[in-house]
């Protein structure tokens, strides 16, 4: 049952609740966490580890999506970002991570300013490629349907369409906007987009994958459905609402199930867990990962919000550097602070709760912790 509240006159609001407000009960049944699987497979790409380095420059370049692949998870790189703007994007990430805060907004700005470059596009899936790791890449829907060809025509595995939020229904006066349905079914590879805030933006979003062209692309890969998609989450009540969009399309759709890829909001091993626990198949890290040693933001972190050239809405942080990548994500840990192995603290939640693998995770039980006043 949903809680609304009053907000003086006129206007009702309804309760939700962060992941922090959120707490896993253990079950009467434990396991050990050796026994406990976090394989995590979409289409017909299969991972180690339920875990995405977000497509930012802060976090992913071709080197670290390459890293990713080899432990087991998936690298998305930012099409829009340096690494397809410049031949050699590491002086002016030096350059971001060592400028006063004052200066920051204003020569991101002016770095970002620089135009994309469709050869770079190819050049960089490429390197990916030649790695022989899964080749992930994002693009905003505004410069989808500029670069989405080039995309394909590089080999891209799995192409990310990610923005703040993101609907079917995009409405323009002075543009043909880009219509999420047809290009779905107008592809050959599988399509993950979001981010979604709320129930009926998600079911929007999940309908936009229709059958489209999956029957050839089933026979290609091996899977019931080709298309998927994310849909970014920052707190548990989105959760919510997407986990329960994804219950009603599956029965209205005969049974298509729909991947949730949370984002946003982990900056901890423990909201990591929990996004689990409300639903999601996998989740996708930005902060984490830009604290690690090989991460392109030498510890400072941004997204593309943080460098918009006429409204920039978020500043370049400070997360520092605490470990490898192979710590942050497998561990050893050796600090209590929830930023390093991730994956050892998952283990340890599913096997303290009894569950097997990711999947049956879901069902686990939860409370809210929070005080409403």
């Amino acid at each position: 049952m949903s809680q609304e509240i009053e907000i003086g006159l006129g206007k009702k609001a309804r309760l939700a609740y962060s992941l922090d407000d959120i707490a896993i009960v253990p079950s009467r049944r434990t396991r050990d966490p050796q026994d406990v699987s976090t394989a995590w497979q979409i289409d017909a790409y299969e991972f180690d580890v339920p875990v995405i380095a977000a497509p930012m420059d802060s976090v992913t370049s071709p080197k670290t999506a390459i890293e990713m692949g080899r432990l087991g998870a998936l690298g998305v790189l930012d099409l829009e970002g340096l690494w397809t703007r410049y031949d050699d994007p590491e002086p002016l990430l030096d350059e971001i991570a060592s400028l006063p805060e004052e200066e920051s907004t204003r020569r991101m700005q002016e770095i970002y300013a620089e135009p994309i470059k469709p050869e770079l596009i190819t050049k960089r899936l490429h390197e990916i490629r030649e790695a022989g790791v899964t080749v992930a890449g994002a693009l905003s829907p505004q410069r989808t349907q500029e670069f989405y060809s080039t995309v394909i025509d590089a080999g891209v595995d799995l192409f990310v369409i990610r923005g703040t939020a993101v609907s079917a229904e995009h409405v323009s006066t002075d543009h043909e906007p880009l219509n999420l349905k047809q290009f779905i079914y107008d592809l050959d590879v599988p399509v993950i987009v979001g981010g979604a805030t709320n129930y009926t933006a998600a079911l929007h979003l999940m309908r936009t994958g229709g059958g489209g062209r999956s029957g050839r692309v089933r026979r290609r890969c091996r899977v019931r459905h080709a298309q998927h998609h994310r849909f970014a989450s920052t707190d548990g009540d989105r959760h919510c609402g997407c986990s329960e969009a994804r219950r009603d399309y599956m029965d209205e759709s005969g049974g298509r199930y729909v991947q949730l890829i949370a984002d946003g909001g982990m900056g901890s091993s423990g909201n990591f867990i929990k996004a689990f626990a409300m639903g999601a198949d996998a989740v996708m890290l930005g902060s984490p990962l830009a604290r690690a040693v090989e991460a392109p933001g030498h510890g400072m972190h941004w997204g593309a919000e943080a460098r918009h050239q006429s409204l920039p809405r978020g500043k370049r942080t400070n997360v520092g550097t605490v470990a490898p990548l192979q710590e942050i994500l497998y561990g050893p840990s050796h600090q209590a602070d929830g930023t390093t192995n991730f994956i050892g603290a998952l283990r340890r939640a599913m096997a303290s709760t009894g569950y097997v693998d990711v999947k049956n995770f879901q069902r686990c039980s939860v409370v809210v912790t929070s005080t409403v006043k």
